[in-house]
């Protein structure tokens, strides 16, 4: 899928600043891995349906992503109920891309957004840095920066 077709999808969706994000923290694996909490994972943290062995091109990559993306935009827009601007959907789009849907759903981030908090919200994004029991550095620079990019005003 070329880099243009790709920002086009998200830019429709809102969720293009998520995109950089994943790329950065998720990094780009071709062959399947175990994640830290030992789920089969390829590419940028795609996880349905990957069995150890499993190899994948670089678009096939690019397009799990966008597809995996666009369903953690789906799951936002099923639980959130108030307006979002563009950088905290793609910052929450970011989060549950790596979480799942259903946790950002009974998340009080999601909780908070719909109680019509957004800051708040976006301040509980450095909560979730665990795997496990386990603190991970990566996590921590990624809550991070969806918190920055949830809590920048938009241009």
């Amino acid at each position: 899928m070329a880099i243009d077709n790709i920002k086009q999808r998200l830019a429709a969706a809102g969720v293009a600043a998520a995109f950089p994000l994943i790329v950065a923290y998720e990094g780009t694996k071709q062959t399947a891995y175990l994640d830290p909490v030992s789920i089969p994972t390829i590419c940028r943290g795609h996880t349905g349906g990957v069995q150890l062995g499993q190899t994948a091109t670089m678009a096939q990559c690019d397009d799990l992503t966008v597809q995996d993306l666009l369903k953690a935009r789906a799951a936002i827009d099923s639980c959130v109920h108030v307006p979002l601007n563009d950088n905290q959907r793609a910052a929450f789009a970011s989060f549950t891309f790596n979480v799942g849907g259903a946790k950002f759903c009974k998340s009080s981030a999601a909780r908070k957004l719909n109680a019509g908090d957004p800051v708040g919200a976006c301040n509980e994004l450095p909560k979730w840095v665990y795997a496990g029991d386990k603190v991970l550095p990566g996590l921590v620079k990624r809550r991070a920066a969806e918190r920055d990019l949830c809590l920048k005003v938009p241009t």
